[in-house]
This record gives structure tokens, sequence and C-alpha cells, in this order.
């Protein structure tokens, strides 16, 4: 009884905005420095305070390869627990995917709710998908995701736990039943390819104008810079997946019109069930002419960034498509690197080394800005005019446009 009046206060807390105390576990195996563990740590913590949880201690542990059981060491475990039971810790969030079994297991130990880094990602899409596609997409991959788990999952008082790893359709009515869990994939499906067909159909009906598509690491600037472009009033703000569903605007450059569409950001070990959920957003990528890739300079790890959006370009099958990338939020890259001692003359002598190097280093079309400061903005309309009526002349080779 006294668990019960406990959980029901907590679930009152919960709708009353408390945040939940949270500590990060991460384990390093292989060539992993401990630089790139700390950097993966940095973007869990951003996750698990996107989501609403304070974070308030990490704990890392080098392994050859997790345990099958605890995926950490005992001896870490204890470790977990110990602090756990003295700080009032409400989660546990690991780095990493964990089976139903290591689930079960860690939370019998620790006796606090464990939350992966898959589940992690889908209470954020949860918490931010508005439109009726977005939240059957996100609904899907969850149920996709609980059904290896179903076996001894969840009690019959999660549905009063309320917080983080529990939104979605955990929340409603807890089904552990295989079957049903099954029978609500297919539904859900079923209601997806419809939503599908209906995007496909607006697609085609957008005539015959150029498509440009924005693309980039998730908190990169995209829907900044959208709004630049399209003096749009999209949704932009310091925190990841800041946009699930995909908006696309008419652009006029110097009387030349195109179709500008902003998708959701990309981020390593992206659930592999929301790639496939999402399929019809990124198919407004895969549709499209030529390809915006954003980066966020500033960031310490954006060359690990831009591989993990190639990647995704690569399997998405459009890498060969035109790319421009787009070197965003320079003033952040110079507040960050840049000694204030430094003479106007040393700056730009300093950037100008920088930008020869990134067009060493990424021999595709590119440009260096700032959306926020609308810094170099004249050079990005330049280049990306000229790169759309390119696409134009390849399209309509024997047709004269006005522009």
């Amino acid at each position: 009884m006294k668990d019960q009046f406990n959980l029901n206060n907590k679930a009152a807390a919960y709708r009353q905005g408390y945040q939940e105390k949270a500590i990060l576990v991460g384990v390093a195996t292989g060539q992993q420095s401990e630089s790139q563990v700390t950097e993966f740590l940095d973007e869990l913590e951003f996750l698990a305070s996107t989501a609403g949880a304070v974070v308030v201690k990490r704990f890392f542990q080098r392994l050859p390869h997790p345990d099958s059981r605890t995926f950490v060491g005992k001896g870490k475990l204890e470790e977990i627990s110990q602090y756990v039971e003295s700080n009032a810790i409400d989660l546990v969030i690991f780095d990493d995917d964990l089976s139903g079994k290591q689930t079960n297991t860690i939370e019998e130990a620790l006796k606090v709710k464990i939350v992966d880094r898959s589940s992690l990602i889908l209470d954020i899409f949860a918490k931010r998908a508005q439109t009726a596609q977005a939240k059957t997409q996100v609904e899907l991959a969850q149920m996709q995701y609980l059904l290896p788990r179903l076996r001894g999952l969840w009690t019959h008082l999660e549905r009063q736990r309320g917080g983080i790893g529990m939104r979605g359709p955990g929340e409603q009515e807890v089904e552990t039943d295989r079957r049903l869990v099954k029978n609500k994939i297919s539904i859900l499906k079923e209601k997806l390819e419809k939503i599908d067909q209906q995007a496909f159909t607006q697609r085609r009906s957008r005539g015959e104008l150029i498509r440009v598509a924005l693309v980039g690491y998730t908190n990169v600037g995209k829907s900044t810079l959208m709004n630049l472009l399209s003096k749009s009033d999209l949704l932009a703000e310091n925190k990841l997946f800041a946009t699930l569903d995909t908006t696309v605007r008419k652009v006029y450059f110097e009387d030349m019109p195109f179709l500008l569409s902003d998708t959701v950001g990309f981020i390593r070990k992206l659930p592999h069930h929301l790639v496939e959920s999402f399929k019809s957003t990124l198919d407004e990528v895969r549709e499209s002419d030529l390809i915006l890739h954003v980066v966020d300079l500033s960031h310490p790890q954006y060359e690990d960034q831009i591989g993990t959006v190639n990647k995704t370009l690569e399997e998405l099958g459009v890498s060969s498509k035109s790319i421009l990338m787009v070197f965003n939020k320079m003033d952040a890259y110079r507040e960050k690197y840049f000694d204030r001692l430094l003479s106007p003359e040393e700056k730009k002598e300093l950037e100008d080394q920088l930008v020869q190097m990134l067009k060493s280093r990424y021999p595709v079309p590119m440009v260096v800005i700032s959306a926020a400061k609308k810094e170099n903005m004249e050079e990005f309309r330049r280049i990306l005019t000229r790169m759309v009526k390119e696409q134009y002349v390849v399209r309509y080779p024997y047709m004269v446009k006005s522009w």
C-alpha cells in the first residue's frame, strides 16, 4: 500500500512538471577513446535534458564487450546501486540499447526505472509529435521496439509511474500480449500506408519546381536557416529533434521559385524502427533535386556528425545527388576557439585558413555562414541560386526560363 501511495504521488508530481533525477551509464569498447565516450555521454545528457530529466552523475566503464546480463560489470553495477540508493535517483539511462533480459536484471538490482538510448529517443519523439502522421510514426516505432522486450518488461504499476520512457503506448494500456502488439503494428502500418500515399500525392501535386531538402545532424540550425530563407516562423530552439514533421515552403531567389523542405535531424545510433517509421518524411530527401547538408561548425565532433549524416544519405540512396555543404554557426565557432585579444586582421586570416581547410577536406560546393547572425548570407544565396539554376537547366534543357 505504501508503494502504491508513493507511485501515485510521483505520478502527480510528473503532471506538475517534476524533473526526474537521472544518472548516465556508458561503456567503451574496442578502439573508442575516452574523449569519444565523453562526447557520446554529452550527447546523451542533451537527450535526457530534452526529455525533461536532470542529470546528476555519469558512470563510465571500459570493457571488451558489454555484459550479456547486466551490460556493465558486477562491481560497477554495485557502485551504481549504492549511488542510486543514497541520492534518491529516479532513473538510470544507458547510452546503448538493452535487451529485455538486461533491462529486467538491471532494474531488479537498482530498483529504479531503466531507460536505454532508443527508448529515450522514442520518448522525445513521442513528446514532440504534433501531427497525426508523426504520432502514428512514433507509435509504430514504439510498438516495434516493445515487441521483442515484452517478457517481464512491465508491471501492473507501470501505468502510474509517468515520466521519461513512459510516454506513448506504455502510458495508456500495458499490452503484454505479443499477439495484440503484432495486431496493433499491422493496424498502424496500414494507417501509415494511407498517410504515405497522401504525402506522395501532395508531392506530385507540387508541379515541376526544383526541390531542395535541408538535412543534417540534429540541432545544427536547419530550422533557423529554413526560417531565414523562406521568411516563415518554424519552431527553432536549442533542443534535439525540435522538428519532426517535414515542412515545405515555396522560396523565390531572383524571381526563381523552388521548394525548400526541412526534415527531421539525424543522430548516431538512431533507432532502426524510427528510420523505417519515418520513411515518408525521409522521402522528401529521396525525391529532392538538391541537398543542403547543414553542419554545426562550432561542435567539437562536427566531423563525426558529418560522417553520420553521409552514412544515412548513403543508406537512403541519395549520396550521388547534388549537395551543398553549409557550415553553420561560424559566430559560435569564433567565440569558442578564437582568442578575444586577436585583431580583426588576425581573425580574418584564421577564418580564411579554416575555409581553405574545409574546401580541401570536403571537395563539394560549400559555404560558411551564421544563420542566427545572418553572416555571409549573400554568398550562400549566390551559390544556392546558381545550383538551383543548374538543376532547372538539366531538367528543362530545351526550355527558356524567364530567370
